[in-house]
């Protein structure tokens, strides 16, 4: 005869399970992602001006609410979320869940510092968490930023392994939760990361005569979502068409203006 198992050993073992339970089994519905050449609408600061007249939308997971990825549906858009997966931001909500261990150095944008992606044990469950706000908000897909810290000034010693290791992670946690995921730069890796991407998105590739890099995304068949700083449209726009890219120049500031090819 089994002895019934006591009523805290019970709420320890819910709790213990609850704490180590896996990812949600990825869907069986294969998620949207955005067609070669869907315009697109890039903004992460103020109110969203959901008068653009464009198929997608990307905008700051942290910032936007469920209403107003429903209001953007409801126009027939799909919502991309925005989330920085490279660096801590001091103006988060989450903020206090980063140890300092995992801070590096600064990043050249005001309250933000680079993070340590080869602490998986530590950065996937945080990430974790905000890929399930995304879901839960009703985005289609999430876009990581600063998917590129071992090309740059870290304050930690990342390799181009540490980087496919992260990023093939975050992948798979958007895909988890039955979103499409897009790259983020990181140009160097896209050989080897197109197949676990669905888009890409690119900053100023046509400024640093780059552009080339991305085609295997479009060869694939996956968008490649790309905006310019300070090139004008006339001196990019008849080669990002011609290379199959979704173009259009943005200010650094990411308002709603646009001016798109």
């Amino acid at each position: 005869m089994t002895r019934a198992r006591p009523l805290w050993l019970l709420c320890l073992l819910a709790l213990l399970a609850a704490c180590s339970a896996p990812d949600p089994e990825p869907s069986p519905v294969r998620p949207w992602r955005p067609a070669v050449g869907t315009a697109w609408q890039w903004q992460l600061d103020g109110h969203v001006d959901g008068r653009v007249d464009v198929p997608v939308y990307d905008i700051d997971g942290f910032e936007n609410d469920a209403r107003t990825v429903r209001r953007l549906h409801r126009d027939g858009r799909k919502v991309i979320c925005y989330i920085n997966a490279g660096a801590w931001e001091s103006f988060r909500p989450d903020r206090r869940d980063f140890p300092a261990s995992v801070l590096g150095r600064g990043n050249g944008w005001g309250g933000e510092r680079w993070l340590d992606i080869r602490r998986l044990d530590v950065l996937r469950p945080l990430m974790a968490k905000r890929f399930d706000m995304c879901r839960e908000k009703g985005f289609d897909a999430v876009e990581p930023d600063l998917m590129d810290g071992y090309l740059n000034d870290t304050g930690f010693p990342l390799t181009a392994a540490d980087q496919l290791a992260y990023n093939r992670v975050l992948a798979g946690l958007a895909h988890a939760r039955g979103m499409s995921v897009g790259l983020k730069n990181d140009l160097p890796q896209i050989p080897s990361l197109v197949r676990d991407f669905d888009f890409a998105v690119n900053e100023e590739c046509a400024q640093y005569g780059e552009c080339a890099a991305l085609a295997p995304f479009v060869k694939a068949g996956k968008a490649v979502l790309h905006v310019e700083y300070a090139v004008a449209v006339d001196d990019f726009c008849a080669r990002a068409r011609k290379l199959g890219f979704s173009s259009m120049r943005k200010r650094l500031d990411l308002g709603a203006w646009r001016q798109p090819c």
